[in-house]
């Protein structure tokens, strides 16, 4: 998401200042905590099409439904007087492109509110969806692409312009994919780095794990994982893995000279999105001048609008983004935050996982993530090692990175992980599961309801 940033409206001079930005976001373990953002496919009708903005039981009147429901504690967010976002202290309900439904949580210290948060979402959103299914899904499951109606904001039809040009597939990631991701903290610059390291060594595995977009269209796409391989053909510049993540010297300003020479997406001004023509941040920043030269200054706002229109697998803002997995219902929905809380809140779990990849080349690892997309768990790395193999050694890491996690936190998590281990015992993905279900009805859409539906 991306909204209007009060207090971030000071020119940028120099990098130092980026870096800083950056670097602020630092807090001791004592105070981490743990977000959680999931979207979900809005889905009507008896062969389960999108669902528009406009009219009888669209987007907007769910929007206006739940904000009256809501008795003011939400704060409705509008651009050009149409409602796109529900604002509350910490936590927010936005739009996707596609009309996917994100909630974005509060940041809390243990998983019991985590999951209240979410279950009363959920619980509001299925009083006040009138006709609307909600599906937990990574990838649309019917229909395409060119029936999608966009939603109404300024952000979305600037990057339809400038980003849906760059991959073939760059417009199915804006209006067809559904993720979950976790956010975290950290310490100083060293904690971040082992943190990235070890997050970009075992992105594909955890992807794996939860992959769960097989159809396209209504059919078997012959992918588990559709949604992986989107992210993989909509912009090699923004988006995968950083090979430069797993390297000894990463740290903040490695990472913000590479965000510097990633091609601007929109130069927004208020609710103004303004075409970059292309033209990097850093040369904005050296030159004071626009792409179509116009004299401006950035300020920090446009620095955070470029940092949200970066897409690697681990993305660093004011936290450390997970963002590899499909959206999955619950409980695995929850055991996706927990078990990046459990390799990453630890330091010897965040070595133990790294050191599951650490002899694969870069380009092994790319491969790897290919692989995955196709097969889930049955996907092979270097040496014929599989997905399903590491995942089992990930989460048997994870799960006395949690225990260490008890010790500083007051809190067992470790119970989330059980739905993995299900998996994992089977062999069987969701995305398995789903397609067995789906052939087994002769290709009848409520079919997979039971499996997806959340709200």
């Amino acid at each position: 998401m991306s909204l209007d940033l009060g207090g971030l409206s000071a020119p940028v001079g120099n990098v130092d200042e980026l870096v800083a930005y950056i670097r602020g976001a630092e807090r001791p373990a004592a105070r981490w905590l743990i977000g959680v953002e999931h979207e979900k496919l809005g889905v009507r009708g008896p062969e389960l099409e999108a669902v528009p903005y406009h009219g009888p039981q669209g987007i907007r009147e769910l929007l206006d439904a739940i904000a009256r429901s809501a008795g003011g504690a939400q704060h409705t967010h509008r651009e050009n007087g149409q409602p796109v976002a529900l604002l509350s202290k910490d936590a927010s309900v936005t739009l996707e492109p596609g009309g996917q439904l994100e909630l974005s949580g509060a940041p809390w210290r243990t998983f019991a509110d985590i999951r209240r948060e979410i279950e009363e979402h959920l619980a509001e959103v299925r009083r006040d969806s009138k006709g609307i299914a909600w599906l937990a899904a990574g990838y649309r499951p019917f229909g395409s692409r060119d029936q999608v109606p966009w939603m109404p904001k300024g952000r979305y039809a600037a990057m339809k312009s400038s980003l849906g040009p760059r991959g073939r597939l760059a417009l199915d990631m804006m209006l067809m994919t559904a993720t979950v991701q976790a956010n975290l903290d950290w310490s100083d610059e060293q904690d971040l780095a082992s943190k990235v390291r070890a997050a970009t060594a075992v992105s594909p595995v955890v992807t794996a794990m939860f992959a769960n977009s097989p159809l396209i269209a209504g059919r078997d796409s012959g992918w588990l994982d559709f949604r992986y391989q989107v992210w993989r053909e909509t912009d090699d510049a923004r988006c995968g893995l950083l090979e430069q993540m797993l390297e000894k010297d990463w740290g903040y300003r490695r990472y913000v000279e590479w965000a510097l020479d990633v091609p601007m997406l929109f130069v927004r001004s208020g609710t103004e999105y303004r075409d970059a023509r292309q033209q990097t941040f850093r040369h904005w920043l050296t030159t004071g001048r626009l792409a179509g030269g116009e004299k401006e200054q950035p300020t920090l706002s446009h620095w955070v609008d470029h940092l949200s229109t970066l897409f690697p697998e681990v993305r660093v803002k004011r936290v450390l983004e997970l963002r590899g997995a499909d959206m999955v219902p619950p409980p695995l929905l929850y055991a996706m935050p927990a078990l990046w809380v459990g390799l990453l809140y630890d330091a010897s779990a965040r070595q133990a996982a790294a050191e599951l990849t650490a002899r694969w080349s870069f380009s092994e690892l790319v491969r790897f993530q290919g692989e995955v997309a196709r097969h889930a768990l049955r996907a092979k790395g270097p040496g014929g090692v599989t997905a399903l193999e590491l995942a089992r050694d990930l989460v048997g890491i994870a799960r006395k990175g949690l225990a260490a996690w008890r010790q500083l936190s007051g809190a067992d998590e470790s119970a989330h992980l059980d739905p993995l281990s299900d998996i994992l015992d089977s062999g069987r993905t969701l995305a398995e599961r789903a397609l067995d279900a789906y052939k087994a009805s002769g290709g009848d859409p409520t079919s997979v309801l039971r499996l997806w539906q959340i709200a």
